[in-house]
């Protein structure tokens, strides 16, 4: 029977049971099943070969999390309703349906101030009037509009699923076991206090594990430089090429990537004009990489030598450093690309890129985390914790890039 229950077999978590009803009429939705074209790590493939799950084993795994966490919740003495677990469990599952490919490049290439957020919401309004209404509690629950926060909280919040999922599951398929959590026990210490998600004290170990594995995984697989270096090598393509087609050049596309690089869209082109969700809907990660393929041969010498290194794995070289890299340096670059390649300098600058990434282990402001003790006392985790302090936690760590073409 179409509409009887799936069993998905999950690699990370085992089986993940999708009953029948809202849940899989979600996860066979055209939108969510786009997320099975669309890697979840990017282009982190280039230092870790094992980086080839998606957005949509993601959602899943999310989802499976989820269901734990309100069983775990409901058995504490809190109160979720069916219709909120619904809600919640559709937004987990939504939460990502706005990702375009390889996320952040196409925000910051192909349109303009448009966030997979705003995205998302969109797709989900599209899927709502579809569904007759029934993600109206999912929608509030993901805008913060429901009266309950901690529902919130548990799709996006410092101990939300969506993170508990990804570096689970990120650390699996790289290898990087440093990064492995104990997601379990995190969930089974979940409580609710004044509407707010806490951990119970005997959970706080699992929380600084929690902490340091975020830190190590963004600065060791998610920040590798060699990922940086190739996301700006992809980012110097789509701009070239972008800058090619406003000139009146011809290049091969999919029509959906050809709405994109010969269209300047910005964020109300989405809210205004169908054509820009559309097209957007018909993107993935196959766009890109069959232009990349094609765009190799190009005449224009810029593009095509960002193509075919980028298809032959041929990386930008990298350096890091904790100051700022001279103008000096980066003209020098310039120069000596331009003359090796025969090309002018501005059109060299396409070549030689400049990156810099701040980041910390936890930001109080974003949204704490709170431990609660047996008394009722609830304290944060820079003071219940004996390892970890606030200076510590909130330290924010700046890496200055520099990635420029490799001359023969």
């Amino acid at each position: 029977m179409a509409n009887e229950r799936k069993i998905v077999n999950d690699p990370v978590f085992g089986f993940i049971n999708i009953p029948a009803g809202l849940m899989l009429d979600i996860i066979s939705h055209p939108l969510l099943q786009r997320l099975t074209r669309i890697k979840q790590m990017g282009l982190s493939s280039v230092v870790y070969p094992g980086a080839q799950h998606t957005r949509f084993q993601h959602s899943l795994g999310a989802f499976y999390l989820m269901s734990e966490a309100i069983t775990q919740l409901r058995a504490k003495g809190n109160e979720i309703t069916p219709e909120e677990s619904d809600g919640v469990l559709a937004a987990i599952l939504l939460h990502d349906i706005g990702h375009g490919p390889f996320s952040h490049v196409l925000e910051d290439t192909l349109v303009k101030g448009v966030s997979h957020e705003e995205i998302s919401l969109l797709l989900m309004q599209r899927m709502n009037e579809e569904m007759n209404g029934q993600l109206d509690t999912a929608m509030l629950i993901f805008k913060d509009e429901y009266p309950k926060k901690f529902l919130h909280q548990l799709v996006s919040g410092q101990l939300d699923m969506d993170r508990l999922d990804y570096l689970r599951r990120d650390s699996f398929y790289t290898g990087v076991t440093e990064g492995n959590i104990g997601s379990a026990r995190i969930i089974k210490m979940l409580n609710v206090k004044d509407d707010h998600l806490a951990i119970e004290s005997k959970g706080i170990y699992s929380i600084e594990n929690f902490l340091t594995a975020r830190r190590l995984m963004y600065w060791q697989v998610y920040l590798h430089k060699t990922s940086v270096a190739c996301e700006r090598m992809l980012i110097s393509s789509l701009l070239r090429a972008k800058e090619l087609a406003s000139k009146g050049v011809e290049l091969f596309a999919s029509p959906a990537l050809r709405f994109f690089l010969y269209n300047n869209i910005e964020i109300n082109g989405f809210y205004h004009h169908p054509d820009c969700l559309e097209n957007f809907i018909q993107l993935d990660d196959n766009d890109i990489w069959t232009a990349l393929k094609v765009w190799s041969t190009h005449s224009d010498i810029v593009l095509s030598t960002l193509s075919r290194d980028m298809i032959n794995r041929n990386i930008f070289k990298v350096e890091t450093s904790s100051t700022p890299v001279s103008k000096e340096r980066i003209a020098n670059l310039i120069k000596e690309i331009s003359q090796s390649l025969h090309i002018k300098e501005e059109e060299a600058d396409y070549l030689v890129s400049t990156p810099s990434i701040e980041k910390n282990m936890y930001d109080p402001a974003d949204d704490s985390i709170d431990i609660i003790y047996k008394d009722g006392n609830i304290k944060n985790i820079a003071e219940a914790s004996d390892m970890l302090n606030i200076s510590l936690l909130s330290k924010k760590v700046k890496k200055y890039y520099l990635c420029y073409q490799r001359l023969a």
